[in-house]
């Protein structure tokens, strides 16, 4: 009886086989190093087994250890998936709704139309996550996202509601007569960097001969939008955000390749769930409504 794993211990082998480190499983189980050495060498010894083979760069699981770490992932994942069931249950109206969605999505785009639907839902708190991270459904991360996506999750739920419009943009000081983008070839354009993870737009600098004049690289849309202001060069951007800004000037028309499907999305044991229903048809409603940069 007294050998029995607790389900702490089980999260302290857990954590230091994911982490490969004791201090980095002392972070995640925010703890002290020394406690979590404590504990593992008390674990140890009341089982009478070795659960790490510790050297001077980490901790290496042993058969032992991995049993259990694979034991605590199948755990989680069973209550995570009976927290949705239980969530999908619920048929009214209030409780918590988290959100995950881009920076410029929520500022440039969507904001208005949870104003909207506070007034109209005042029961449903909700919880914004703003990332450019995709938050992972499946483990609860968030309850519903709204993404610019082409090819989304298939094991989620949802429905694409519009696609985002794009075209270059340039600060309106150094604008000129003409609003060719081949005008504007010779100036400094504005680019994403390989940490935004970006190709249609690579690949849109690359065929319009361009990428030789990208002199600047951005990890956020919101910051290719600020430099553009600030008269570093042109950009391409979401049509939600350059239209609405007075101290741009678009070029050319819209750019077809760089249009992006914008997405609702949610896992499939939520989608009953009332609140969630209500802000899926909600926030497409408002998509099919607003005038901000979305082609129907």
């Amino acid at each position: 009886m007294y050998n029995m794993l607790s389900w702490d211990d089980m999260c302290l082998v857990h954590a230091i086989a994911e982490a490969g480190t004791l201090s980095g499983a002392a972070r995640t189980l925010h703890v002290s190093h020394p406690t979590a050495f404590r504990r593992l060498n008390r674990l140890e010894r009341k089982m009478g087994v070795r659960f790490f083979d510790r050297a001077r760069d980490g901790y290496t699981a042993t058969t032992a250890a991995e049993e259990v770490a694979a034991l605590v992932r199948r755990m989680r994942s069973e209550v995570l998936a009976v927290e949705r069931r239980i969530a999908g249950r619920d048929l009214r109206p209030s409780g918590t709704l988290r959100v995950t969605t881009t920076d410029t999505l929520l500022f440039g785009w969507l904001s208005p139309g949870l104003r909207r639907f506070r007034s109209a839902y005042p029961d449903i708190r909700l919880e914004l996550v703003v990332s450019n991270d995709v938050f992972s459904l499946s483990k609860r991360e968030a309850d519903i996202a709204l993404r610019p996506a082409r090819n989304p999750d298939e094991s989620l739920v949802g429905r694409r509601i519009g696609t985002i419009a794009q075209a270059a943009y340039i600060a309106k000081t150094m604008a000129k007569e003409s609003d060719c983008v081949e005008a504007f070839a010779s100036l400094n354009w504005i680019g994403p960097d390989e940490s935004l993870t970006y190709p249609a737009y690579d690949r849109w600098l690359e065929d319009e001969g361009l990428v030789e004049r990208c002199r600047i690289r951005v990890n956020s849309v919101y910051g290719m939008l600020a430099v553009t202001r600030d008269r570093l060069g042109l950009s391409v951007l979401p049509c939600y955000l350059g239209e609405n800004d007075e101290q741009l000037s678009r070029v050319g028309g819209e750019i077809p390749t760089m249009a992006t499907d914008l997405w609702i999305l949610t896992h499939p044991d939520l989608r009953k769930t009332e609140r969630v229903r209500i802000f899926l048809d909600h926030v497409a409603d408002y998509a099919k409504s607003s005038q901000f940069g979305l082609v129907k």
